[in-house]
């Protein structure tokens, strides 16, 4: 190839390895990158999962994990259960767990109130009970610390463009084995091009047609800002931020503060509608989200299916100066209605 495509091409598998060293891994072959979390979901989900079966789940699943098993579902007559993320997280699983149950699908943080199940339960359970493992880590890493040589799955998925700083368009997955299943995607993989077939090794084997090399490489890039402050620190600030917005919001009589996990804090205000709250307060330059977020099942849980939520996702990059701009934009929509 041409200087610039080699460039390209080592550009990509630097970032390969910041996100492998990012989980406490070596290997940057089992990184196979693609457009987001969602396809990075669907490609885990489906590539394991290839016959009727038994899967088991949680309760505040974003669509991403929902949808391909309810499509799965149809199309192979698959069954899942959604446990309860409170309580004895370890005792509902194996309330779960069934004869034909053959895996694990679940998120280690919602994406509505950033609380979770804790990866070393999930991992813990899965390796005694011969379980695969899926984790949808959209919404924690970068936020906390992931280890996945000290608790193992058997696929990891999550976007560039959260808290790891990278551009939209780009997601990976991080799969144990470095052996090709069967899978939706075929197509060019720029090696074995006179083979008809897919190649059998990743990240060959599931990189079907031109990587989004723009945003992997700011991926890379803010995998190196992320290391160069240290994932703990990040998520020393984020806790003190969303404990310092909390405390406030929850002042307000009016405005209800859901429980909230690391990064994210969740409320309403009234019967206001979340969708004409974000709307306000993007008329004072505050980016926040309103509706159910792609996570019904969060909501149905939060009693909040009709309302929706309005969502407060923190940066490492935030300061309590902007919890003060919320908080008083938050009063004056309060005095308004």
């Amino acid at each position: 190839s041409h200087r610039l495509s080699l460039k390209s091409s080592e550009a990509i598998y630097e970032a390969r390895e910041n996100v492998v060293d990012l989980l406490g891994l070596e290997d940057a072959e089992q990184i196979v990158f693609s457009y987001n979390a969602t396809y990075c979901l669907n490609l885990a989900i489906k590539t394991f999962i290839n016959g009727k079966c038994h899967i088991i789940t949680s309760d505040f699943e974003h669509n991403s994990v929902i949808r391909p098993l309810e499509a799965l579902k149809k199309k192979y007559g698959v069954e899942y259960t959604e446990i309860s993320s409170l309580g004895d997280v370890y005792q509902n699983l194996s309330n779960a767990l069934r004869e034909d149950t053959k895996g694990i699908v679940a998120s280690i943080a919602s994406n509505v109130t950033g609380a979770g199940i804790p990866l070393p339960i999930l991992s813990k359970f899965a390796e005694e009970k011969g379980l695969f493992l899926i984790i949808d880590a959209s919404q924690a890493i970068g936020h906390t610390k992931i280890n996945l040589k000290q608790y193992p799955c058997d696929a990891l998925c999550a976007p560039g463009h959260k808290a790891l700083f990278g551009i939209q368009g780009c997601g990976f997955t991080w799969f144990r084995s470095k052996e090709r299943k069967e899978s939706f995607i075929e197509g060019g993989s720029g090696s074995d091009s006179a083979d008809i077939n897919m190649p059998m090794l990743l990240p060959d084997g599931y990189e079907a047609g031109t990587l989004a090399t723009p945003a992997i490489v700011t991926l890379g890039s803010g995998i190196k800002y992320i290391k160069s402050i240290g994932v703990h620190r990040i998520e020393a600030k984020l806790n003190d931020l969303s404990n310092d917005l909390s405390g406030k919001l929850s002042s307000l009589k009016e405005v209800t503060v859901y429980p909230s996990g690391t990064g994210l804090l969740s409320f309403n205000i009234g019967e206001l509608p979340s969708s004409y709250v974000v709307k306000c307060l993007d008329k004072c330059g505050l980016c926040l989200r309103g509706g159910l977020h792609c996570a019904p099942s969060v909501h149905r849980h939060l009693g909040t299916m009709k309302q929706g939520a309005v969502r407060a996702s923190f940066s490492y990059l935030n300061r309590h100066s902007d919890n003060d701009k919320l908080y008083y934009a938050i009063k004056s929509i309060i005095k308004e209605n």
